[in-house]
């Protein structure tokens, strides 16, 4: 960053000493695992300077946002529902949750046994180091897990206002109800907060514009399914990283972009690995950034990744809202209908996350799938199992990797990935 910001994060009360410990980590581990990767499309260096100014000129972003009368909503996960705070003027942003911080903080307030994302989130909050939470008006939880559920009682005291969404656990006509009146009640609170209304005309254009975000990522999905891969597994969970963080419409603009440029690459036949390089489809937990760690092992052993079933990629992306609604209920109905297509774990049953996966890794060729849990992830490591047996009985070969943001088993999972490589190299 060329800018001096320390002004900046004292003012929004960071630990200065601690957060300058997180960034001297960040940077060399950025430019480790990305910048040195053959063959990268010109499109990321726009990313790599997203990343470069992701604690610097975003964060001041939000702070004029502040400045000019709009609030900062920061919320852990996908299910916020983003068409409501845009159109309500506000802006959303991801909160920190991807690295082990402050764990023994943490653990004052939580089971060693949590899983890593939401100890990640408590760290992060403990030890001062967030400014983006620092810059929200308010943050949103969500009980999809009762780890989170029963996180979000403590985390409120943690932070000035947290207001909790309460989503349904099936996708029956009462779970969709549920659904409703929970975003219901997120958009006249957000109203009480932003002093604005949410009209049909504001919420056309809030769906217009994470439509417009969505679609671009979904042009990227596609060109991923090209052979050779056009594009790094890491490259493209970055983009799906900075999904959460960037200015939507700088964000749509820059994955279009980048696209062009894949699209040229694919009818040169030019890619990042050589054609039949062998083709895996990641599932599973979200990776937040900086938890990089596994699609690092798995390209390094000379696989690439053509795609992210996860919140972190095509399940936060994968459906559009229909823009159809006269009204401002209508167009509610299609936003709360869209949000019920996302086929979390926390579902029961959820046979269409399987179908989804199945349907994946045949569009974009993948001959494999490693299922990524984080531990103590009870919804997402139980249904392993389920998913795992039925894609192996589809002849699809599966691996089930479990793990936390520590290093200590990076030799273990290397061995594992690398004979899973070696199976689908026949």
């Amino acid at each position: 960053m060329s800018t001096d910001y320390r002004p900046m994060w004292k003012d929004l009360g960071l630990d200065l000493e601690a957060h300058d410990a997180l960034l001297g980590v960040l940077g060399p581990l950025y430019e480790q695992t990305f910048t040195k990767q053959p063959h990268r499309p010109d499109g990321m260096k726009y990313f790599d300077f997203v990343m470069s100014e992701v604690h610097g000129l975003r964060i001041q972003e939000l702070i004029d946002a502040k400045k000019a009368g709009r609030k900062v909503v920061g919320s852990f996960c996908t299910f916020v529902p983003e068409e409501i705070v845009l159109a309500l003027d506000g802006v959303m942003v991801g909160l920190c949750a991807g690295a082990e911080f402050a764990t023994a903080e943490a653990e004052k307030y939580l089971p060693r046994n949590t899983c890593a994302l939401i100890k990640g989130a408590f760290g992060f909050a403990l030890a001062r180091v967030c400014p983006y939470l620092a810059a929200s008006d308010v943050v949103v939880g969500e009980n999809t897990c009762d780890g989170k559920k029963k996180g979000y009682e403590i985390f409120k005291d943690l932070v000035p206002q947290l207001h909790v969404m309460d989503l349904p656990q099936t996708k029956s006509a009462e779970g969709r109800a549920l659904m409703r009146a929970e975003f219901k009640k997120f958009g006249t609170y957000l109203e009480g907060l932003t002093g604005k209304k949410l009209t049909a005309e504001a919420l056309q254009k809030g769906i217009a514009k994470v439509n417009a975000k969505r679609a671009a990522m979904h042009r990227l999905a596609k060109l991923r399914a090209a052979d050779p891969a056009p594009i790094s597994g890491l490259d493209g969970l970055l983009m799906n990283q900075v999904y959460f963080y960037d200015d939507p419409d700088r964000f749509t603009s820059s994955v279009n972009a980048i696209c062009d440029e894949l699209e040229q690459r694919v009818k040169k036949h030019e890619g990042v690995a050589p054609k039949g390089t062998p083709r895996i489809l990641v599932s599973g937990c979200p990776m937040a950034v900086p938890n990089w760690k596994l699609p690092t092992i798995i390209e390094k052993t000379g696989a690439v990744i053509v795609g992210e079933e996860s919140c972190v990629g095509e399940r936060g992306t994968q459906a559009l809202t229909a823009d159809t609604g006269r009204t401002a209920n209508e167009l509610l109905d299609a936003v709360v209908d869209r949000y019920l297509k996302i086929d979390c774990a926390i579902f029961t049953p959820n046979e269409s996350r399987v179908n989804h996966v199945l349907s994946m890794a045949k569009e974009l060729g993948a001959q494999g799938v490693i299922h990524y849990g984080l531990q103590f992830c009870s919804p997402y490591q139980i249904e392993a199992g389920p998913v795992e047996k039925r894609l192996e009985q589809e002849g699809v070969p599966t691996l089930r990797i479990d793990t936390d943001y520590g290093q200590e088993d990076v030799g273990q999972i290397r061995t594992r990935v690398e004979a899973f490589v070696e199976r689908l190299r026949g």
